[in-house]
C-alpha cells in the first residue's frame, strides 16, 4: 500500500471530519472535557486552544479546566513566530482573531508563557503511535513547543480514528508525549 503525504493525509482526515454529526461531536467533546479535566491539579496551568470548525473539544472543556482549578491560556497566532499567549477566563472574553480563531481580549504573555505550563492540549488532526502529529501545516505549534518545559505534556487532541499507526515525518516537527481521545483518553505515545 502505498503512504500517504502529510497533504493526502490532511485531506482524509478534513473529509472523515465532515461527515461526523452534531451530536457526534457534542458527545466526543464531553468525554474529552471529563478526561481533560482530570489532567489538572488546583493551581497549574494549562495551554490549550478554541476549537473551530470540526476540531475536537468545545468551549465547555476550557471552563472544566478552570472549574478544577486551572490557569488557561489560550493561544494568539502573529507570523512568523511563534505563538503567544492570553489567559482564558469565560468565552464572552474572546474576540475574533486571524485564522478564524477566537482568543482573549486580556493582555498578551509572551511565547515563552507556555514553560509555566504542566500540559498543552495540542490541537492536530492526527498524531500516530510514535508521537508524530499533524497539523494544519503553517508550523506554530512546531516552534512554540519547543519552547516547553521538558516536564511538560505535549497532549495531542484528537478523535478516536485520528490516531493512526504512522504519519508522515519531518526533522522540525515537534513529537508528542501523549494523545487524548473521547474514548480512549490519555494514552502514552512513542
Amino acid at each position: 500500500m502505498q503512504r500517504m503525504s502529510k497533504q493526502e493525509w490532511r485531506r482524509h482526515i478534513l473529509a472523515a471530519r465532515s461527515t461526523v454529526s452534531a451530536a457526534e461531536h457534542a458527545a466526543d467533546a464531553h468525554e474529552l472535557g471529563v478526561a481533560a479535566r482530570d489532567l489538572v491539579t488546583p493551581g497549574s496551568t494549562v495551554c490549550a486552544y478554541m476549537p473551530i470548525g470540526t476540531e475536537p473539544g468545545s468551549p465547555q472543556l476550557l471552563e472544566l479546566l478552570i472549574q478544577a482549578g486551572a490557569r488557561v491560556l489560550l493561544p494568539i497566532a502573529r507570523d512568523p513566530g511563534p505563538l503567544s499567549w492570553a489567559e482564558f477566563t469565560a468565552t464572552d472574553n474572546l474576540i475574533p482573531a486571524r485564522f478564524g480563531l477566537r482568543e482573549p481580549d486580556g493582555p498578551v504573555f509572551a511565547p515563552a508563557e507556555i514553560r509555566t505550563a504542566a500540559n498543552v492540549l495540542v490541537p492536530a488532526l492526527a498524531v500516530d503511535r510514535r508521537g508524530v502529529r499533524l497539523g494544519r501545516g503553517a508550523g506554530f505549534y512546531d516552534r512554540t513547543l519547543s519552547l516547553a518545559d521538558p516536564e511538560t505534556r505535549l497532549i495531542a487532541v484528537v478523535r478516536d480514528t485520528e490516531l493512526v499507526a504512522e504519519l508522515p515525518e519531518e526533522a522540525h516537527d515537534a513529537r508528542m508525549g501523549w494523545s487524548l481521545t473521547p474514548r480512549g483518553g490519555l494514552a502514552a505515545l512513542g
